[in-house]
C-alpha cells in the first residue's frame, strides 16, 4: 500500500534538507528544556526550517486551493503539519517573543 502523499512530500522534504533539519532538532530539543537560553538559535534556525515546511506544503496542496478542493487542501495541509509536530512540537513558537511576567 502506498504512503499518502503528505506523507511521501515530508519524507522527500527531509531527505532534501537532512543536515538542517537534524540540526535544528538538536537545537529545538535544547529549547524545550531552557527556552530562554536558545531562544535565539531557535528562531534562527527554526526561520529557514520554517521557510522550507512552507515550501513544501505550497507544493503539496497549492494546486488545489481554488474550487472543489479547497476544502481537501486544508486537511491536507494539517495532515503535513501534524507530521511536522510528531518531530518538532515547538515549531509554533518559532519567532514568538515570550515575555515573562515579573511581580
Amino acid at each position: 500500500m502506498p504512503k499518502p502523499k503528505f506523507k511521501q512530500y515530508f519524507e522527500q522534504m527531509f531527505a532534501d534538507n537532512k543536515e538542517l533539519f537534524l540540526h535544528f532538532k538538536i537545537i529545538h530539543d535544547d529549547y524545550a528544556k531552557n527556552r530562554s537560553k536558545y531562544q535565539a538559535d531557535f528562531d534562527r534556525e527554526g526561520k529557514l526550517v520554517m521557510d522550507i515546511l512552507k515550501e513544501w506544503e505550497s507544493r503539496l496542496c497549492g494546486h488545489m486551493e481554488k474550487g472543489a478542493n479547497a476544502t481537501f487542501s486544508s486537511k491536507l495541509a494539517d495532515k503535513f503539519w501534524a507530521e511536522v509536530k510528531k518531530y518538532y512540537p515547538y515549531i509554533d513558537l518559532v519567532g514568538v517573543k515570550i515575555k515573562r511576567l515579573t511581580n
